[in-house]
């Protein structure tokens, strides 16, 4: 079982066993939310399902007020989660039975399918790996293509088990930076460092991070291969960064809940174990006048 990582050598090797094996492709794009259907489209692993961000690993929202209905999102933000009843109907619909391996991957960085990694996690699935380097090692080395649109996928019954991934929610956050207690938690930021300092603010109300946050944009863990960096020097680079501070306690959080998958992947591939998400992230927190922001 992979739970982690994926080498391309690997799933070829996997897929060549024929042992029962889903492929995920999650391209997406923030700016343009139809480009990742047309990237899928242009080119995907032969049998991928695809997974739309907006559509498929957040909650649905109406087009008239940009907003999910009552009781049908986890949290607040960009991206909210949807009820973990809705997600598990759409993976038995796209044919994941509990007993399969998944493996998803996007073009991006690894900065969408961590989601739907997350989310499986979260879900109780424990066997689902990022493809490391994403569909450019996969054509990199050979590996088939297809295009087309996404063919007809066979159903299967995906039954819920216990989350296998720590959810947190802004209350959580907020009541423990008011605590005071430094040691109670750790938040780390994924977005972009001006965005942090609050430089620049391309998205939400209010420019700035949570007081006491750290700061490690999602990007530091891709080395110059387009792979995740080595186990040893994730876990040098977190350690240095976490400056003392227990890895047990921290809490993953960015704009909207997606970037911020990447820094919790690399901590568990760095060995520091599985930390939590703030899944609203900054885009829910930014939207409470109430809570406090810092700058700089």
């Amino acid at each position: 079982m992979y739970t982690t990582l994926i080498s391309v050598e690997q799933l070829q090797a996997l897929q060549a066993s024929g042992q029962p094996c889903l492929v995920f492709d999650c391209s997406f794009d923030l700016t343009n939310p139809q480009a990742g259907t047309e990237q899928y489209t242009q080119a995907h692993i032969p049998g991928a399902v695809y997974a739309h961000l907006d559509q498929h690993l957040s909650a649905a929202k109406d087009p008239a007020t940009g907003k999910p209905a009552p009781g049908t999102a986890v949290n607040g933000g960009r991206h909210p989660l949807p009820l973990r009843e809705t997600f598990a109907a759409w993976l038995g619909s796209v044919g994941l039975a509990n007993g399969m391996q998944a493996v998803v991957y996007d073009r991006q960085g690894a900065n969408y399918c961590g989601r739907l990694w997350w989310m499986l996690k979260w879900a109780g699935h424990e066997a689902v790996a990022v493809l490391d380097g994403g569909l450019q090692a996969w054509q990199a080395a050979g590996g088939a293509v297809e295009s087309g649109p996404q063919g007809q996928t066979s159903t299967a019954n995906f039954a819920l088990a216990p989350e296998k991934t720590a959810l947190v929610t802004m209350k959580t956050v907020a009541e423990r930076l008011a605590s005071g207690n430094a040691s109670a938690q750790t938040v780390l930021d994924a977005r972009a460092t001006p965005r942090f300092r609050g430089e620049v603010e391309p998205l939400d109300p209010v420019a700035g991070h949570i007081p006491g946050a750290l700061n490690r944009p999602f990007t530091q863990n891709i080395g110059t291969d387009g792979r995740f960096k080595p186990a040893e020097q994730l876990r040098a680079e977190f350690q240095a960064l976490l400056a003392g501070r227990d890895p047990g306690t921290v809490v993953h959080h960015c704009g909207s809940g997606v970037s911020a998958v990447p820094n919790l992947l690399a901590m568990e591939v760095a060995g520091l174990g599985r930390t939590a998400l703030f899944a609203g992230s900054w885009s829910e927190w930014s939207n409470d006048p109430s809570l406090p922001v810092a700058q700089g």
